[in-house]
């Protein structure tokens, strides 16, 4: 019978520490490999092997495209590739990001879901947005183990309370408790293999062909959005790859809405100061009408640029759904 000896671990915003309290608990023979992606700028080199390397027993570094999956070793994701799992070999991918990452949480889980099935311990800790809540889902459907950091403690609490709307998690505890768990998980006997779902069949370029348009454009690529089939958290993608989780897409539409109003800002501060250039060259020339009339369109189109620039301002200060208080029935 085979047993659990992959763990799944995936962080964002407040991660590091969370991590670091994780890896110093775990055992020095665990007989488990640990996969951590944690999210990070796309261009920006990673501390992170460093950080895990000295908090903890375990070897960590980064991982290698093709290296043999090994017991008791932390792989950790580099910058801009997603870390997946293709049977007992590390795969590193430039595949389209998910969730407005690369790396991103859920290839990895996914991935580990889709070749490990119950063999796999999938943990979400601290991290705004929902990336991760799909992938701990898989994981769960295939007979995995799922764990998550207690909203209360987690410095950003988004992720963990959007796995756990997501799912019936097995463990909700503090990081200083996580090590201990996974070590005594790690090497117990796994439960029999179930088929993956279709779904898993290819975990980053799955065809839309049968999938249902949303009527929504990518916030990466514009494209037209499907939804991915599932039988819990709404999911989309789009016909290159990009996939979203809904608070993602959500805030990948706001960033989105922004960049469209700055460009129309920037259109409206163009106009002025092109009006007022004329007008003064109107003036020049001894023709007073066009001038007061360009004068007037620089003056009207600066009314409109301030009334949008406050629609943005006020945009940004609005508070969204990350920073609503969940209801009583929301909590767990």
């Amino acid at each position: 019978m085979s047993s659990r000896d992959i763990i799944v671990v995936g962080a964002s915003a407040g991660g590091v520490e969370a991590l670091s309290g994780l890896v110093g608990g775990l055992a020095g023979n665990i007989p488990a490999a640990v996969f951590v992606v944690l999210h990070i700028p796309r261009r920006a080199p990673s501390a992170l092997p460093g950080i895990l390397d000295r908090a903890g027993p375990l070897p960590a570094r980064h991982a290698e495209d093709g290296e043999l999956v090994l017991p008791g070793r932390i792989y950790v994701a580099p910058s801009d590739h997603h870390l997946v799992l293709r049977g007992d070999r590390v795969a590193l991918t430039t595949d389209p990001t998910q969730n407005g990452h690369r790396p991103a949480i859920d290839p990895l889980f996914r991935s580990a879901a889709r070749y490990f099935g119950p063999r796999v311990v999938g943990v979400v800790l601290s991290g705004a947005r929902d990336d991760g809540a799909a992938g701990l889902e898989s994981i769960a459907r295939q007979g995995g183990i799922t764990v998550v950091q207690d909203p209360e403690e987690a410095q950003h609490p988004s992720m963990p309370r959007a796995a756990l709307d997501a799912v019936e998690v097995d463990h909700v505890l503090g990081t200083a408790e996580m090590g201990p768990l996974l070590t005594r998980i790690a090497g117990s006997a796994a439960g029999p293999a179930t088929p993956a779902p279709p779904e898993a069949e290819d975990e980053m370029t799955d065809p839309v062909n049968g999938l249902t348009p949303v009527g929504l454009s990518c916030p990466a690529c514009d494209g037209p959005m499907f939804e991915l089939r599932s039988p819990s958290t709404p999911r989309f993608r789009c016909r290159v790859g990009h996939r979203w989780s809904p608070e993602s897409l959500l805030d990948g539409q706001t960033d989105a809405l922004e960049s469209a109003l700055w460009v129309a800002y920037r259109s409206l501060q163009d106009k002025v100061a092109l009006s007022r250039r004329m007008a003064r060259s109107a003036a020049e020339r001894g023709r007073p009408a066009s001038s007061s009339r360009y004068e007037r369109v620089a003056e009207e189109t600066d009314r409109a640029g301030t009334l949008l620039r406050g629609l943005i301002d006020r945009m940004n200060r609005m508070t969204d759904y990350r920073g609503v208080e969940p209801l009583p029935e929301d909590r767990r």
